[in-house]
């Protein structure tokens, strides 16, 4: 489509363009000036890239993204640093030569001082997205183009760069500033979350199907809850600049204790808390803490994952806490001794070279993601292409595009040539759609069809496009419920449950220390961390009653790991503190249960003998011991000790009076 050029006047901010002129006059710059064709030599380039690599690493694959939303429309994408000097640039060969005959390339200074009015230089100086079109350039030589530019922020609020997309004057179109303003802060949400890939993060917005996406809210802490720094979402939802939240503490922010949210990590990873803001405005919120352990592609700029092309691009992922370690190659590396695992991994077994459907139940964290890529990896489809979509993650509004993809201008900022949804990108392989219970139903009953077709046709397409793939899904949910309650359709639900599984919760599971052990290999990772558990640490384990399953299991592993520093293996006093006090409230809440019944039993439902009489004197060891080994370790430095066990100081001296002896 051939947009009309708007006028100078209906583009952007009047007064900052006038201003920036009036700059370039008193700088003494002449609107006739030739553009200046002498970049930085090659050597002096590559050490300004290297000055900036953590700008340009985490710019790249979202620089690429960007490109593929504008090409064919005569433009290029441009990273600068901060004193606008062109690191890095992506165009359409047909405007590469015209970019070049104004020094549009990498090496040239685009600061105001250099080349007056335009977007790189105007922004970096008005440190606010800018617009320029046209005849609002200073130089008339740069009037063949406008440009639209955003700032990069590093994760403390300081401007490390600009990204740009400039143009031919002929194809501007409206919506572009927009697609560079989600650009840029993607990239200062990478640049977050890789900053802070040690610290306690939060994510949080008002509206839960945001959480996980572009415009989620992210504040990182210390693990004493000391406040390091929020993002341009959360900076706007607290309605506070960073040197003000910097002075104020976690139950503050967010209206709880910060123990409570350190509890809610390990004992629910993955899973969403109600928090106050200062504002009253209610949010909802999931913490992580777990350092990105690998790398993921870049989104696009709708929030959806893009064609995969080539390798994949190397930037941190920002969602590693939530997902267990990468999988397990095949079906032979999850029998791990259960006998219940062992009969479905069978019966699995039994479909290898079948396209047959598969629905794979069970509780959140219990593997059913591991299991459909180890079916995927054990098939002849093993060379093909796994693609996963977790239905429950997205906005109903975004699903559709996501799985079926869309056509060129099939919706405002889509790009230029469509996208091609995930199950195109599973042609020949394997797609797996988790959470499938949580599938509008407007969607079910497309997916519907492609079962049926096996065709898919894009959003605003009239082609249907053949594919041969297999399906597998997973839910929590009780699907059989859902269609008498109409909110799944019958019809999908025969179509995906060619055979069920249902993988046990990792409670009922008799493999405990095979898992363990298995996890620790594969998170260790060329890392000197612990390979293994002391009998006790197991011991604790077999008690504990894992509501967050095989997820849990590897978070806590992964924090008691780190706290072990470089031991060969993990004690109680590694184990995160509010993880034991979740083993030591279900040991109490059996004791009565127990009692009542004339049956003793311990938090795993085994008979003991007189448990109800010894729970509390237990309790009380567990955590004794748990503080003396941590005040010796630190030299009895009460306030490390505190901090480390998640306690407030008071416990700690509460139990140095206990100890002291009587005078």
């Amino acid at each position: 489509m051939t947009h009309r050029p708007a006028s100078p006047a209906s583009i952007g901010r009047p007064e900052v363009i006038a201003q920036a002129h009036a700059r370039s006059l008193e700088i003494g710059l002449r609107a006739s000036e030739t553009p200046d064709f002498h970049p930085l030599r090659r050597v002096a380039l590559r050490e300004l890239v290297e000055r900036n690599q953590s700008l340009y690493i985490h710019a790249l694959p979202v620089m690429e993204t960007l490109h593929a939303q504008i090409v064919d429309t005569q433009s290029m994408v441009l990273l600068t640093d901060s004193h606008g000097v062109i690191l890095h640039s992506l165009g359409d060969s047909d405007f590469v030569e015209k970019a070049n005959r104004v020094a549009l390339c990498p090496g040239v200074s685009w600061a105001e001082a250099d080349r007056g009015t335009n977007a790189i230089g105007t922004t970096l100086v008005d440190g606010q997205p800018t617009v320029v079109h046209a005849g609002e350039h200073f130089l008339h030589a740069n009037r063949i183009l406008t440009c639209s530019c955003a700032p990069i922020a590093d994760p403390f609020g300081r401007t490390i760069g600009a990204l740009d997309v400039s143009g031919d004057t002929r194809g501007f179109h409206k919506h572009t500033l927009a697609l560079v303003r989600m650009s840029a802060q993607m990239i200062e949400n990478h640049l977050f979350s890789n900053q802070f890939a040690d610290a306690i993060r939060v994510h949080f917005h008002a509206r839960a199907e945001f959480i996980g996406t572009l415009f989620e809210g992210l504040a990182a802490f210390a693990p004493d809850g000391t406040f390091l720094s929020a993002n341009r979402s959360a900076l706007f939802q607290f309605g506070q600049p960073l040197e003000q939240l910097q002075k104020q503490p976690f139950d503050a922010l967010f209206g709880i204790a910060f123990a409570r949210l350190l509890q809610q990590i390990t004992r629910a990873p993955g899973e969403s808390i109600t928090l106050t803001l200062q504002s009253g405005v209610r949010v909802v919120a999931r913490g992580e803490y777990a350092a990105p352990r690998y790398v993921a592609p870049a989104e696009d700029l709708a929030g959806f994952a893009p064609r995969q092309t080539g390798p994949a691009s190397t930037r941190p992922s920002t969602r590693s806490a939530e997902a267990p370690p990468a999988p397990p190659a095949t079906l032979d590396t999850l029998d791990t001794g259960d006998a219940q695992v062992a009969t479905i991994l069978r019966r699995v077994a039994k479909l290898r070279g079948r396209d047959i459907p598969m629905l794979v139940l069970g509780k959140t964290g219990t593997g059913k993601e591991w299991l459909a890529r180890a079916i995927h990896h054990d098939s002849p489809r093993r060379a093909a292409p796994f693609v996963a979509l977790n239905c429950a993650s997205l906005p109903d509004t975004l699903i559709e595009a996501e799985l079926f993809g869309y056509e060129d201008g099939a919706f405002t900022g889509a790009k230029k040539r469509g996208s091609v949804g995930k199950i195109v990108q599973a042609d020949s392989g394997t797609l797996f759609l988790d959470e499938i219970g949580d599938m509008p139903l407007a969607q079910q009953v497309r997916l519907m069809r492609v079962l049926q077709e096996r065709t898919v046709v894009p959003l605003g397409g009239t082609r249907a496009i053949p594919v041969d793939l297999r399906i597998i899904c997973a839910t929590h949910r009780n699907l059989r419920e859902m269609i008498e309650a109409g909110t799944f359709r019958e019809d999908l639900y025969y179509r995906i449950n060619g055979l069920v599984v249902t993988l046990p919760p990792l409670r009922e599971r008799t493999d405990l220390a095979a898992l363990v052990t298995r996890i620790l290999a594969m998170q260790s990772d060329g890392e000197r961390l612990p390979t293994r558990v002391s009998d006790e640490v197991l011991e604790r384990f077999e008690r504990c009653r894992w509501p967050g399953n095989l997820r849990q299991l590897a978070n806590v592993l992964r924090t008691a790991s780190i706290m072990a520093e470089g031991a060969e293996q993990i004690e109680v006093e590694d184990l995160p503190d509010d993880f034991l006090q979740d083993c030591m409230g279900v040991d109490a809440a059996a004791a009565p249960a127990a009692a009542s019944s004339n049956q003793d039993e311990d938090c795993a439902g085994r008979p003991v003998a007189s448990a109800q009489k010894n729970t509390s004197a237990r309790m009380e060891d567990w955590q004794t011991t748990l503080i003396a080994q941590t005040l010796a370790r630190l030299d009895g430095n009460v306030s490390a000790a505190a901090r480390e066990l998640g306690l407030a100081r008071n416990t700690v001296y509460r139990y140095l009076r206990r100890a002291a002896p009587a005078h």
